[in-house]
C-alpha cells in the first residue's frame, strides 16, 4: 500500500506541474528552469528533470556528508516520464486563452503539486532530490518546510530568469504560496495516510520507517 501511495503522489504531482505549464502564467521556479533549459538547450522537460536530479543528488550527498541517495534518481526518472506524459496528453486538451481560465488552470496545478508532493513524501521512499534538498535545508537551518522551500524557490528563480524560463505571476505565487501549501498538505496527509497505512500493514517495519520520515 505504501508504494501505491508513492506512485499516486508522483502522478498527482506531475499532473499539477503540467497544469501550471499549460496555464501560461508561469511555473514554479524549478519547473521554469527545466522549461528554460528545454527551450534553449534542447531535450524534453522530463529529461532535464532527470539531469538536474543527478546534480542535486551529488549536492545533497555533500551537504549530508553521506553516500549519494541514488534511489532518488528513480523518483526523478518516474517524475520526468510523468511530466512528459501529462504534457503530451494535455497539450491539445487544455489550452486556456482567457485570463480567468488560465488562473483556474494554474490554481488547480498549484493545489495538485502540493497534494502530490505531500503524499509521496509521506511514504518516505526515494524523495525527488530537490525535495530531499528541502528537507536537508530544513534540518540544517532548524526551521520549517515553508522557509526551506521558499529559499530553494528563490534560488531556482534566479537561475530560471537567466535562462528565460516561463516566469510570470504564477511563479511569484508559487514562491509565496508553494511552501505554505506543502506545509499544510503535509499535516493533512500525516493524519490521513498514517491511519490508512497503519491499518493496511500489520508489519512493524512501517512504524520503524516512520521514525525517519518527515
Amino acid at each position: 500500500m505504501k508504494y501505491v501511495f508513492y506512485v499516486l503522489g508522483i502522478l498527482i504531482l506531475t499532473l499539477g506541474i503540467s497544469f501550471t505549464i499549460q496555464s501560461d502564467l508561469g511555473t514554479s521556479p524549478f519547473d521554469a528552469l527545466l522549461v528554460g533549459l528545454s527551450i534553449n538547450v534542447g531535450l524534453t522537460v522530463g529529461s532535464w528533470e532527470i539531469i538536474i536530479a543527478l546534480i542535486l543528488i551529488c549536492c545533497n550527498s555533500f551537504l549530508k556528508r553521506q553516500r549519494p541517495e541514488v534511489l532518488g534518481l528513480l523518483t526523478a526518472f518516474t517524475t520526468g516520464i510523468g511530466i512528459d506524459m501529462w504534457l503530451f496528453l494535455l497539450h491539445n486538451l487544455i489550452t486556456p486563452e482567457l485570463w480567468y481560465s488560465k488562473v483556474v488552470c494554474f490554481g488547480i496545478g498549484l493545489v495538485l503539486i502540493g497534494l502530490g508532493t505531500a503524499i509521496y513524501l509521506h511514504t518516505n521512499f526515494a524523495p525527488i532530490p530537490v525535495d530531499r534538498l528541502t528537507l536537508i535545508i530544513q534540518e540544517l537551518t532548524r526551521t520549517n518546510i515553508f522557509f526551506s522551500r521558499t529559499f530553494i524557490y528563490l534560488l531556482f528563480l534566479i537561475m530560471a530568469m537567466v535562462l528565460n524560463g516561463p516566469i510570470g505571476v504564477g511563479t511569484l505565487l508559487t514562491v509565496c504560496l508553494g511552501g505554505l501549501m506543502l506545509n499544510c498538505f503535509m499535516l493533512f496527509t500525516e493524519k490521513v495516510l498514517d491511519r490508512i497505512l497503519t491499518h493496511s500493514s500489520p508489519s512493524p517495519n512501517y512504524n520503524k520507517d516512520k521514525e525517519h520520515s518527515i
